[in-house]
């Protein structure tokens, strides 16, 4: 009775939650987005091959600490494990989703994540030569999602120092410069890899009145750029959103929450008869695909119009995706996104659902005009998909912004060709 007396007062929350035996002895440490769904699968008699669920008899107790967010559920428990060794933790820590977080000893410190059985092949002697902080193991780590959430957050670079050009986060506003030569090693060190190396070891209450104390330090001057960013991290780290970090193979009974896991962007670029162009851009978890952007010449458009130029371009778009037929020349297979995110109005929008029904595809079109001066965002959805707009505003901008890019950038090519 007291289990489930204890399980009914669990929260809907992110979280960990703690199984301890009739010794008192903590057991087993597990992580969730919903801690009540998860615990009371272990209770409902469905039964996976995990070790613990076949010793499910041995818990008396359970505990559970709330977090924020599913990624500070993640770091704490790696800390729980880390200190407390629970035998059924350490029973299943040969699995190979168990990964280390680490910094690495270059220059400009990169962010990587280390198959655990990888670096227990590692001498001391290497682990101290190649690495400036450890963090983890961490079970059922998803790698490429955490460390995109995190990019986000902190804006750690993933780019050459010093390269030609700026890389592609810096015109996001989403890397302080090292690309580019804006950022000494100091700064990047002071400003980037100390702050995440805090909120990794789980300190982000300490972190933050430590940015907050900055932030009021950097206004105080009159460093109102520096302010600001200071205030973006700050609101980040108190809105973090990681919707799909936690493995559904680790999270059983939880309903599925609706994730942007892929969004395709739209644009036109018009130049004259022979100009016309189209683009899509790829987002995956909220960073950018370039490998799976795509470019189009308009091949059946007579005169300026950029919603004829949009349905040819879906129209082509959609025989890739295996919804029809492929033709002969082309074998590769598209994987259809959740949202077409349109740069335009409601003509564009219009046409495109238009199109996606004649297809039978059910997906969420979403469309941003602009405006003459390209400085309006007018969001055009259905009403139904209203909470997805609101949680996703940025990321859609970023899209559009992107997907206009990248159509100017090849019509630019093309009329230096010709």
């Amino acid at each position: 009775m007291q289990i489930k007396n204890k399980i009914q007062n669990l929260p809907d929350k992110p979280g960990i939650y703690l199984f301890y035996d009739a010794k008192k002895q903590l057991i087993y440490v597990g992580k969730a987005t919903s801690l009540k769904s998860r615990v009371r699968s272990y209770f409902a008699g469905q039964r996976t091959s995990r070790p613990i669920e076949d010793l499910i008899h041995e818990v008396k107790n359970i505990k559970h600490k709330q977090t924020d967010s599913s990624l500070e559920a993640m770091i704490l428990e790696a800390i729980y494990i880390k200190k407390y060794e629970p035998k059924y933790n350490v029973k299943g820590k040969d699995d190979k989703s168990w990964n280390y977080i680490v910094f690495t000893k270059d220059e400009f410190p990169r962010v990587l994540t280390l198959r655990q059985h990888n670096f227990k092949q590692l001498s001391e002697q290497e682990k101290r030569e190649k690495y400036l902080q450890v963090f983890g193991p961490f079970p059922g780590l998803k790698s490429k999602e955490t460390l995109a959430v995190l990019r986000r957050i902190f804006h750690f670079s993933v780019c050459k120092p010093n390269a030609k050009r700026s890389c592609i986060y810096y015109q996001m506003h989403q890397c302080e410069g090292v690309c580019v030569g804006e950022i000494s090693v100091k700064d990047y060190k002071r400003k980037i890899m100390n702050p995440l190396g805090l909120f990794l070891n789980g300190k982000k209450k300490i972190l933050i009145k430590q940015l907050e104390k900055r932030m009021k330090e950097s206004a105080k001057k009159e460093e109102f750029e520096e302010a600001q960013r200071l205030r973006n991290q700050i609101f980040s780290l108190q809105e973090i959103r990681d919707i799909a970090l936690i493995n559904k193979s680790f999270v059983a009974n939880i309903e599925d929450e609706k994730s942007l896991k892929r969004i395709e962007g739209y644009d036109i670029s018009n130049f004259g008869e022979s100009g016309k162009v189209g683009s899509i851009v790829v987002f995956e978890n909220g960073e950018v695909e370039k490998s799976k952007y795509r470019k189009f010449k308009i091949k059946t458009v007579k005169g300026q119009s950029d919603v004829a130029c949009l349905e040819e371009v879906i129209r082509r778009r959609l025989c890739h995706s295996g919804v029809v037929d492929i033709d002969e020349q082309s074998n590769d297979k598209w994987v259809l996104p959740n949202v077409f995110l349109i740069d335009g109005g409601k003509p564009q929008v219009n046409r495109v659902k238009k199109i996606l029904k004649e297809f039978n595809v059910e997906i969420p079109v979403v469309g941003i005009a602009k405006g003459a001066q390209r400085k309006k965002n007018e969001f055009i959805f259905e009403q139904i998909d209203y909470k997805l707009i609101e949680e996703n505003k940025e990321v859609f901008i970023k899209v559009r912004d992107e997907a206009h890019r990248f159509a100017i950038s090849y019509q630019k090519k093309l009329r230096k060709l010709r």
